[in-house]
């Protein structure tokens, strides 16, 4: 372990990475059951009784931004499944260090929660949309498009800036979409990011089968679309693009054609209180015991910074592809 580590803004992996964002999921619950994630009549939940409770969470969230962190993301599952999220960002908002708090959902419960997650303390939302036609949608991911659009609209109108769509690019299923949504995101001032499929668990895999190089995308966008060189600010890997003459960011997050592991700067908290440091690896450490046994606050940053060691170096998508088993609801989006 590094020395330095227990110092305020010191959170440093075994590779020289600072750790200053947390991806927390609230819920490994979901009410869609978008093929590439959950399979169909999948029913192998925590049990809710394993799920940290508000108390914890905000023990967690509280450690790790003594530590230095200063962004944290809630996810899923649906995060909007999990009652009462809104008193719960309200106190995470609350913690001293914690500077950008957000939110990512597949917005079918959004239109019901914008103005309140928008005043407890949530400013920035992504919102998972890989089609914006019904049928196709429905084929994609169990649900109906209407309550999705209805609460991007919300959101909009609630104030949320800025507002992010995450498109999954699957070859011979939504690739004849792309522009279309460039249309939508330029329409109602929207950012668009595209993400490659990535191997996490059966589901995973399967969708791998309709993987896309980003670059093929960015190069067929710009034969309608003028890009130049963009930036966006947050602690994704996401890397960006604009249309000119409109402020559309177009990001790209290509975790296989261009890894970004050099540059990771986050872990994973699952609902379940396991902390996992890669989400191509299985390296990961349990909290939950420790916060049900009693562990001080003390206690419960030095586990934090002996988890940080575990925290592999890349992860091997490409050369062991089948190696994580887990869902990603499981994992945390």
């Amino acid at each position: 372990m590094h020395r330095n580590q227990s110092k305020p803004g010191s959170l440093i992996d075994p590779f020289g990475r600072r750790v200053e964002y947390v991806r927390l999921s609230v819920t490994d619950k979901c009410n869609l059951r978008c093929f590439y994630c959950l399979p169909e009549g999948f029913k192998g939940f925590e049990e809710p009784g394993h799920w940290l409770r508000f108390d914890e969470i905000e023990r967690v969230v509280g450690a790790f931004a003594e530590l230095g962190v200063r962004r944290v993301r809630i996810t899923g599952g649906e995060p909007l499944v999990r009652k009462g999220l809104p008193h719960l960002v309200g106190r995470l908002a609350d913690l001293p260090g914690v500077d950008d708090l957000s939110l990512s959902t597949n917005a079918t419960l959004l239109a019901r929660h914008a103005q309140s997650l928008q005043q407890a303390g949530i400013t920035r939302i992504n919102v998972s949309l890989d089609s914006l036609r019904p049928e196709r949608f429905k084929e994609i991911t169990g649900g109906r498009l209407a309550p999705v659009l209805e609460g991007l609209m919300a959101a909009k109108a609630a104030g949320f800036a800025p507002i992010k769509l995450n498109m999954l690019a699957l070859r011979g299923i939504n690739d004849d979409e792309f522009e279309a949504m460039v249309e939508f995101c330029l329409e109602h001032g929207f950012t668009l990011r595209f993400i490659e499929t990535m191997p996490v668990g059966s589901t995973g895999r399967h969708a791998s089968e309709h993987y896309l190089d980003l670059q093929v995308v960015k190069q067929r966008l710009a034969q309608r679309f003028e890009l130049i060189p963009g930036v966006m600010p947050g602690g994704g890997p996401a890397r960006y693009v604009r249309v000119r003459g409109t402020d559309l960011r177009i990001g790209f997050i290509t975790p296989i054609s261009q890894h970004f592991c050099e540059t990771c700067n986050r872990v994973r908290l699952a609902v379940d209180g396991t902390l996992y440091l890669c989400l191509g690896q299985d390296h990961k450490y349990e909290l939950r015991p420790l916060l049900r046994q009693g562990i001080s606050d003390a206690g419960l940053k030095e586990a934090i910074l002996e988890a940080l060691t575990l925290k592999p170096e890349r992860h091997e998508f490409k050369e062991h592809p089948g190696q994580v088993v887990r869902f990603m609801s499981m994992t945390g989006g």
